[in-house]
């Protein structure tokens, strides 16, 4: 029979209990998080509109549940994830660019003005959207 190897107790790299938390990984991880939340939005995004093709018995049961309270907490998530993802995927593309040479101050800085890009943004948008009553 074979004999095992001990396991190799040095821990991955990077690894959490490794590095001291920073926003720019706050935003890498965010930046995951939203893009698999708008796969979840798209779907509910599809759902209304089969609904909506579907007749107005269909509408207004998706109508129901969208205007619930849950159906506003959800729609509030997709709306800040959406703003988040579009403004860090900006970031990205610019940080991939050649010679961007962003300086962990200012990854840094550009990281907190994405987040609070999207949390002021999303409270424009559903700002302006109970205002208009839409």
């Amino acid at each position: 029979m074979a004999q095992s190897q001990p396991a190799d107790n040095r821990p991955l790299s990077p690894h959490i209990s490794i590095w001291r938390w920073h926003v720019t990984m706050l935003s890498s991880i965010l930046h995951r998080l939203t893009g698999i939340a708008l796969y979840g939005g798209a779907i509910l995004l599809t759902v209304w509109l089969v609904a909506t093709a579907s007749g107005p018995e269909a509408y207004a049961q998706a109508e129901q549940v969208i205007f619930s309270l849950p159906g506003q907490i959800v729609l509030f998530g997709f709306t800040m994830a959406t703003l988040y993802h579009f403004i860090n995927g900006i970031r990205h593309l610019v940080w991939d660019g050649p010679r961007a040479g962003f300086s962990p101050e200012r990854a840094n800085l550009v990281s907190w003005l994405n987040i609070i890009f999207a949390i002021i943004g999303t409270g424009a948008v559903w700002s302006i959207a109970s205002v208009t009553g839409g």
